[in-house]
């Protein structure tokens, strides 16, 4: 896939050249992280389908989706996974939102505090 004119597939081998011992343990860790567990493989793609669309990585959705897919995922469940990488940026945002009233509470507060003591 090429996504922004980069050929993934090109630099990932020029990586690995660069740094073969790292590239090697990342793809080690990899492999044991998405092995069935507590959590099987499938649930693993689509939690991992959803953290790269929450994400924004063309190249991360492509590869969890084809490997959701191999682990046995519907269609629908993959759609799903989309549903609910939604309502969690959505609830980021909305949570985000009671953030940004404290910070103008607390702003509004110190800028009260500020004026009161210019004018004593």
């Amino acid at each position: 896939m090429e996504f922004h004119g980069v050929d993934a597939g090109t630099q990932f081998k020029r990586m690995r050249e660069l740094v073969p011992e790292a590239y090697r343990a990342f793809l080690e860790f990899d492999q044991k992280a998405f092995k069935d567990g507590a959590l099987p493989g499938k649930t693993k793609e689509l939690m991992a389908l959803g953290i790269a669309q929450i994400t924004q990585c063309p190249w991360c959705i492509q590869a969890h989706t084809r490997k959701a897919a191999l682990a046995g995922a519907s269609d629908a469940e993959i759609a799903e996974t989309t549903f609910v990488a939604m309502a969690m940026a959505a609830g980021a945002a909305w949570s985000h939102g009671g953030l940004a009233l404290q910070c103008l509470q607390e702003h509004k507060s110190e800028s009260a505090a500020g004026a009161a003591n210019r004018s004593a």
